[in-house]
């Protein structure tokens, strides 16, 4: 289901021109607009090549005078903590994050990458369980957890759900928000 997800992906992103992509990540922002008017820590990502960039979305809260947070991961083994600041270290990973002393800080909304969704908010995600040990710990803190991604990358069918996985609250497209609790 994961390859599937991500070779979905991979064929909706290669056939998109650089400026429809661009109107379709502003688009998402719009989208998102009720949630970030609403939101004082906002936690973000810095996106692969395939994903949908929430940079305009966080681009639009920061605007409004909302903390930004990204994770940071201090090795490959520690889980991720978010950190408010611009990404402009590249972590362990190989993707950009906030420095390490950067604050601490717990968002009241969580932007989430993805790999596919489901109906009824169950997230497949690139398989490291990053976010799935984040997720409990975010929503106990009062965060709301959206995920976003292409409309492509929401399933029919369900995503077989494990014992940790908690749903999400809601999926973010260009084409709308899809709420789930």
């Amino acid at each position: 289901m994961r390859r599937l997800g991500r070779e979905r992906r991979q064929a909706f992103v290669a056939g998109l021109d650089p400026a429809e992509r661009g109107r379709l990540e502003q688009q998402l922002a719009d989208v998102l607009k009720p949630l970030l008017d609403k939101s004082r820590v906002l936690g973000g990502y810095a996106p692969l090549p395939t994903e949908i960039s929430p940079l305009p979305a966080l681009e639009a809260a920061a605007a409004q005078g909302t903390i930004l947070a990204f994770p940071a991961f201090s090795d490959h083994q520690s889980a991720f903590r978010f950190r408010a600041g611009d990404p402009t270290e590249t972590g362990p990973w190989a993707i950009l994050q906030p420095a390490l002393d950067a604050p601490h800080v717990n968002p009241d909304l969580v932007l989430l990458p993805l790999v596919a969704v489901d109906r009824k908010g169950t997230r497949l995600g690139q398989g490291k369980g990053h976010y799935d040990r984040a997720a409990s710990d975010l929503r106990k803190q009062g965060g709301m957890l959206i995920g976003v991604g292409w409309a492509v990358q929401m399933l029919d069918e369900e995503i077989p759900a494990d014992a940790w996985d908690l749903p999400l609250d809601g999926f973010a497209s260009p084409e709308g928000l899809r709420m789930f609790r």
